[in-house]
């Protein structure tokens, strides 16, 4: 029987982790499982800590799955339900502090190659390859590969399609550092929208955007809206296709990461309020010094330099 060789994802449930690892698969033009892995409780995590720091690896202390349960009989490969190939996994990926400590387990127990899409803080730095955001300050081992932002991989679903010149807003919400302030906000807005009466203005709202919020973006009747509470879908592959320009808040790296990985609108950051400096400013600022993006001052500014993800996933040299 045909051996069908597979990426194995192993996922903590977060979207923009799992995409990241999604994205880099596709980079490499790898099929992919998903694992999605949870600690039997908060206890479990805090010893993976400890267990890595000593080189010990269990799967036991996770909520145990089909795919775990074949990693501990070594009894991984199964039937291809499509093309009766038998598949096997040869890499395994994670992205997200839940995940760093079962990728590791998974990559000992099968002999196979170990990839973290983020910098594993707490956990030691010994994946085969770790990718590392540059706003992290990564060390300089010859297993990091430093990358200006997350991974990404865009895909238009044919959701927008303007009939005249256009731009697009994308809204996220309250986060650990950021607060979306709805004055604030709404002077951005109206800013935008009086410096492109000539186009046509579509706008997204996210999960984490607040009812308040959702109710001010109501308010202006834009040419396009998805309010995501009551319509979720993900119009922000057809922005980036269509748009000469994309605003979007700051609080989300994974929608930034996006905005500058394709097609040629020019990126601008709307700034939030935040009570400390933190790693999304650093992350923002960084970008905005090599001119993939513009942080909203009062004036629109146009960048447009996009990120070739391609090329950092071939530095992996699987």
């Amino acid at each position: 029987m045909e051996e069908l060789k597979k990426a194995l994802i192993v996922s903590d449930g977060k979207k923009g982790h799992l995409n990241q690892s999604i994205a880099f698969c596709f980079y490499i033009d790898k099929e992919y499982d998903i694992l999605e892995i949870k600690f039997k409780n908060k206890f479990f995590k805090l010893l993976s800590y400890m267990l890595d720091k000593v080189g010990l690896y269990t799967i036991l202390i996770f909520i145990q799955n089909e795919i775990l349960k074949r990693v501990q009989n070594d009894s991984v490969c199964r039937p291809e339900p499509v093309s009766g190939s038998r598949v096997k996994y040869d890499l395994v990926v994670c992205a997200g502090s839940g995940t760093y400590y079962a990728a590791k387990t998974v990559a000992k127990k099968l002999g196979i190659k170990s990839i973290s899409m983020m910098l594993p803080r707490g956990y030691k730095y010994d994946f085969d390859v770790i990718f590392a955001q540059t706003h992290d300050n990564p060390p300089r081992h010859s297993n990091i590969i430093e990358i200006p932002a997350n991974f990404s991989h865009i895909k238009p679903l044919g959701l927008y399609k303007p009939n005249k010149r256009s731009i697009g807003i994308v809204i996220g919400g309250n986060n650990s550092v950021f607060k979306m302030d709805v004055k604030r906000l709404k002077e951005q807005l109206d800013f935008i929208i009086s410096h492109y009466k000539d186009h046509k203005i579509a706008i997204t709202t996210s999960p984490r955007t607040s009812i308040e919020i959702e109710e001010l973006c109501k308010n202006y009747k834009f040419d396009y809206e998805v309010i995501y509470s009551e319509n979720p879908i993900n119009p922000i592959p057809d922005f980036l296709e269509n748009c000469e320009t994309i605003f979007i808040t700051s609080d989300s790296t994974s929608m930034i990461s996006e905005a500058i990985s394709y097609g040629k609108s020019n990126v601008v950051v709307l700034p939030l309020e935040s009570t400390k400096t933190n790693k999304f400013q650093s992350f923002i600022a960084s970008l905005e010094k090599d001119s993939y993006l513009h942080i909203f001052n009062g004036m629109i500014i146009h960048k447009n330099r996009k990120i070739d993800f391609a090329s950092y996933a071939k530095k992996a040299k699987l």
